[in-house]
């Protein structure tokens, strides 16, 4: 069977770190995962977790990985604030194009925070709007079907089923369903309810 590695024929620029192409400054290595510092840092001490095995997004991390992954973050991220300085921190992950991914391969970004030192992450988004509290309550139960049932698709001709979902969810709440269950029925057609999807965090390009 292939691993992703030989199913990946683009060029991959951490792959080719990981196999000694290049210089890199390297802080953590062990068997599974690598982590070395950011050659374009936000701060002096941003730092890259990064799988061994080629796995292009956080979807395609084995879950076993990906905790081994963050355990190391934790850990480097009480290392970096010794070394910096800084108390303050980003932990970043850009999973596909569209939240900022230009590397084809999943990694987890380390930021040592200063103030005034002019990176940002919007959180709240000031382009959204706050959608309906029914709105919340069927993403909520549709996310919570999906957990009970990974098989299950989640396009647009699944969406019935999760309207049906989330309208028992919000009766088990307590909250009538309304029109907000209807809109994420009907394709999400209103700016509520486009707002209202699930966002991919901003940050730190890579």
């Amino acid at each position: 069977m292939n691993t992703q590695r030989e199913q990946h024929s683009a060029p991959c620029t951490f792959c080719e770190l990981i196999h000694g192409s290049a210089e890199v400054s390297i802080c953590h290595e062990d068997a599974d995962a690598i982590a070395f510092m950011d050659i374009q840092p936000v701060n002096n001490g941003h730092v890259l977790v990064v799988p061994r095995e080629h796995h292009e997004s956080l979807l395609d991390v084995p879950e076993e990985l990906g905790v081994h992954l963050f355990k190391i973050t934790m850990r480097l991220a009480n290392a970096v604030r010794q070394v910096t300085g800084c108390d303050d921190l980003n932990i970043v992950v850009n999973s596909g194009a569209a939240a900022g991914q230009d590397e084809p391969h999943y990694h987890v970004h380390i930021i040592p925070r200063r103030a005034g030192d002019g990176f940002d992450i919007p959180l709240p988004f000031g382009g959204s709007e706050m959608p309906d509290r029914t709105v919340l309550d069927a993403y909520a139960a549709r996310i919570i079907g999906a957990l009970r049932d990974p098989m299950r698709t989640t396009g647009d001709s699944k969406a019935t089923n999760g309207g049906a979902g989330a309208r028992q969810s919000s009766a088990k709440l307590g909250v009538a369903p309304s029109s907000g269950d209807a809109r994420v029925e009907q394709g999400r057609t209103t700016a509520t309810n486009a707002d209202a999807a699930p966002r991919s965090g901003g940050g730190a390009a890579a």
